[in-house]
């Protein structure tokens, strides 16, 4: 179950999101209206060199001033304000999403190669670990996540997304199973740059959670894709891996197929998977990671989850199904589902 729909514009065209509301909402038998989301990429071009932080608060006092504190803490804020909201009957407002665009103060975190960045993961961490009634559900620069507990039209005109203007947008709607619905649980999941959709479930989810918090990393929750979007972060951001290679990682080849590449890439495979055996994923899945220049999309090695890529002039489409790439693109004649375990990546030229 679970729907997924991404689409890049490599010349960096903005779309508003009704198109992606379009497309999210048809393939609403995919979902239980117990959560759905959105993040778009460029949307804050004023803000453009700021963290653009959003917070689910329980209420506005006691969770609100310990995260601003702590944002004081480590940087400034540069303006904040209520994320507008639009009354919807399905979608009762339990929480209040808040939003901070906010300047880290570098020297704090001196021996960091990307210390902007590390601030904001702390903060992230400490806030959704150890502050109640608060919740960062994104974090990245000129980057907005827009998610809550209802079905995709919904929760889509909850936020009205189609105000918002972004070069790239991913998209998710949720049937849960091993977690109940509620808004943290909706996707996309964000760290920084990274947001990520998933259809499925990773089997693997408990050493890869006991991996990636040996890295500082704290999942609190408790799903699997969460941990998605932190293997990405330390393996592009802090490893300093490409994506492809990433992908490989969370993703590689069976140990038959590796014995018979060329021995140059039996070796880096196979290095592959001896480092980041712990972060291998096992399970059904198929999965699209969203950063500032790219959308990457990949299956499981048996590709037990669909997964459809589309292709028209500037743009490059992932999704979990073809319809959904013809309501947002009518015209589109390049569709075709990708080799299991192989990325899709399209990547913005401009």
């Amino acid at each position: 179950m679970c729907g997924i729909i991404g689409v890049i514009d490599k010349q960096r065209e903005l779309m508003d999101g009704s198109s992606i509301r379009d497309a999210l909402s048809i393939m609403d038998e995919r979902g239980s209206g117990e959560g759905a989301g959105y993040a778009a990429y460029g949307v804050y071009p004023d803000y453009a060199d700021l963290y653009a932080i959003h917070v689910f608060y329980d209420n506005l006092v006691e969770p609100k001033t310990q995260v601003e504190d702590l944002l004081e803490t480590w940087g400034m804020i540069e303006h904040d304000e209520e994320i507008p909201t639009w009354e919807q009957a399905g979608i009762p407002k339990i929480h209040t999403p808040w939003r901070y665009f906010f300047r880290p103060k570098t020297r704090l975190m001196q021996r960091s190669r990307t210390p902007d960045d590390e601030i904001v993961k702390h903060i992230v961490m400490e806030v959704n670990k150890s502050i109640k009634g608060a919740l960062i559900f994104s974090s990245g620069k000129n980057i907005g996540v827009f998610k809550a507990s209802g079905w995709p039209e919904e929760v889509a005109d909850f936020y009205r997304v189609e105000k918002y203007e972004g070069y790239l947008w991913l998209a998710h709607n949720r049937y849960p199973t091993n977690t109940p619905g509620w808004w943290g649980g909706a996707h996309p999941f964000n760290l920084l740059n990274w947001s990520v959709v998933h259809n499925g479930e990773i089997t693997s989810y408990g050493t890869n959670r006991r991996y990636i918090e040996s890295f500082g990393y704290d999942c609190t929750m408790y799903t699997d894709t969460e941990v998605v979007a932190y293997l990405m972060d330390l393996l592009v951001r802090r490893h300093g891996l490409t994506q492809e290679l990433a992908v490989r990682a969370l993703a590689p080849p069976f140990w038959d197929e590796i014995e018979r590449m060329p021995e140059d890439i039996q070796r880096l495979n196979t290095a592959l998977r001896l480092t980041y055996g712990s972060a291998m994923m096992n399970g059904p899945f198929a999965i699209a990671v969203a950063s500032p220049d790219s959308i990457v999309g990949f299956s499981d090695r048996i590709k037990l989850r669909p997964l459809v890529i589309g292709e028209h002039d500037n743009k490059v489409f992932i999704s979990s199904e073809e319809a959904a790439i013809r309501t947002v693109d009518s015209a589109i004649k390049n569709i075709y589902m990708p080799k299991a375990g192989h990325p899709i990546v399209g990547r913005t030229v401009a």
